[in-house]
């Protein structure tokens, strides 16, 4: 990997490379006109359950550490990847965890306030606090963080979905290694295809392409917000703050490319392309994504394949960025009768 790295504070926390494996059952059902299709397994990152966040809060939890931090205090919906393995990073680290929960999707599952990662982030022994429905979220976190304070603890406070420069530069470390990958298999043109939400991973990636101009585009499906455009003016204010702190050019306006159409009525919201992508893979490939992230990041790669969008001869590569216990917080859509 790159030495731009050496320079910043870094705790170990995840298993790589993670896998890069060729999807050739999930090609073969889509017909002869497929591209190449393969997955980023950073579903298996190994701690707490695996996702995406954990090369982000390697970062993250470096500077918390440098900067003398005891706590880390950090926010997402009820069922944020993000939340639960912050819990399972900061106990690993020696730091007490804090998850600031919002419950903000509108999903009346049973499970859903009960199961997946809400019961895992108990299991780590997060100190769990839930902004109230109607509460103001600001006035929430600072009665929070200054609790905190009160008590002698010195927290580090890092936004949801680690989306930060600090959280992006796992994200720009994930594309040199996604592109070496490549190259040393002899695969391109190729292309990453992953779920975009809070931004902090396509930040990292297109600002990590800086580094290998010659490797993978990056394209992003938006999973998360409905204002698709200001979305990519925030992504991409992101992507040229971490390429300055990687102190490497600016991406070139247009880098990022975020598919809209796959969110669907809202966040955290199922929809019946996500249904059909999360069954689709595990009957294919033996492959568990989620239904907020991966599924909806899936079904949008599948209906740009069924549209003809992408040219047979790009290799697509998938990044599955975890998710998988959100499943047990969903069952109702999966369940057969």
């Amino acid at each position: 990997m790159s030495g731009v790295f050496d320079k910043f504070a870094r705790f170990p926390l995840a298993h790589l490379p993670t896998p890069l494996t060729e999807m050739k059952p999930l090609r073969a059902s889509l017909g002869p006109a497929c591209p190449r299709l393969f997955i980023k397994r950073d579903d298996c990152t190994g701690l707490g359950g695996g996702g995406n966040k954990t090369r982000k809060l390697e970062f993250i939890i470096g500077e918390a550490l440098a900067q003398g931090c005891d706590t880390i205090v950090t926010t997402g919906a009820l069922q944020s990847n993000h939340a639960r393995q912050t819990a399972a990073a900061a106990n690993t680290a020696g730091l007490k965890p804090v998850l600031v929960l919002l419950d903000m999707v509108a999903y009346e599952g049973h499970a859903y306030r009960r199961s997946g990662n809400r019961l895992l982030d108990d299991i780590f022994g997060a100190d769990v606090r839930i902004i109230p429905q109607g509460s103001d979220p600001t006035a929430f976190f600072k009665q929070v963080m200054d609790e905190l304070k009160a008590s002698g603890c010195k927290p580090y406070f890092t936004p949801a979905g680690g989306s930060t420069v600090t959280g992006s530069l796992g994200y720009a470390a994930a594309y040199v290694e996604i592109a070496d990958q490549l190259a040393e298999r002899g695969i391109a043109p190729a292309r990453i295809v992953h779920a975009s939400s809070s931004g902090g991973t396509q930040a990292g990636l297109v600002a990590g392409r800086q580094l290998r101009p010659e490797g993978p585009l990056v394209h992003g499906i938006n999973v998360y917000r409905l204002d698709t455009d200001k979305m990519r003016e925030d992504i991409t204010a992101l992507a040229n703050d971490t390429a300055g702190r990687l102190g490497v050019a600016a991406p070139m306006p247009g880098d990022v490319l975020l598919e809209d159409g796959f969110v669907g009525e809202a966040y955290g919201i199922p929809t019946p392309e996500m249904v059909e992508a999360v069954e689709l893979l595990a009957r294919r490939e033996g492959i568990l994504l989620d239904p907020v992230y991966t599924g909806k990041g899936m079904a949008g790669m599948l209906a740009l394949i069924r549209r003809g969008a992408f040219a047979r001869e790009e290799a697509l590569v998938f990044l599955h960025t975890g998710g998988m216990p959100g499943l047990f917080a969903y069952e109702e859509e999966f369940k057969k009768g």
